[in-house]
């Protein structure tokens, strides 16, 4: 991790797996001995309504949870792109599905747009698998965590009986963020 604390944002729809996908950062932190905290929040329809998860890593204590700019964004649908893109930090990073149009993203942050959703439906063969994609593709992107560290934070977390299919999600996700093209 470069710097002493990172502030991250993972925004979608409910169903996406956007908050296990926070959770997995913040477990990898504590693996590497990191301090490390993750909220959530969602509408009440849960699957399919908007879903926000905010994860913190630091080198130090932290000492407030919530997040106002975030260094990182991660954007699956077009409602969270438009609502989140504008709260990245300066220099920050955001993470679109290609899916999405970043022609209103700003300009002083890094806008990284990848086929997630569609590498999970296509190469991995189950698209709920979307956010294992994402994890690999951030951490790719980011270089936060050795590869073992994620593999590990992913098979921690995910459900029993499903740790061959997200492992290969993972490195789907690991192999799109090394694809010259994906930066804008």
């Amino acid at each position: 991790m470069k710097g002493d604390r990172l502030e991250m944002c993972f925004s979608g729809s409910g169903g996406q797996g956007v908050i296990l996908a926070s959770v997995i950062f913040a477990e990898a932190a504590v693996l590497e001995g990191l301090r490390t905290v993750q909220s959530q929040a969602y509408g009440p329809e849960a699957r399919g309504g908007s879903s926000r998860a905010e994860t913190i890593i630091s080198k130090n204590d932290i000492w407030f949870s919530k997040i106002g700019s975030p260094d990182f964004l991660l954007a699956l649908t077009q409602t969270a792109l438009d609502k989140f893109s504008g709260t990245v930090k300066a220099g920050g990073t955001i993470l679109a599905d290609a899916s999405l149009d970043v022609s209103k993203c700003p300009a002083s942050a890094r806008v990284v747009t990848l086929p997630v959703i569609g590498t999970a439906a296509s190469k991995v063969g189950k698209a709920v698998t979307t956010n294992i994609v994402a994890v690999g593709a951030i951490n790719g992107l980011l270089g936060l965590f050795p590869e073992e560290t994620m593999e590990k934070a992913v098979l921690l977390r995910v459900p029993k009986g499903t740790e061959t299919l997200n492992a290969a999600a993972l490195r789907e996700g690991a192999k799109l963020a090394g694809e010259p093209e994906a930066a804008e």
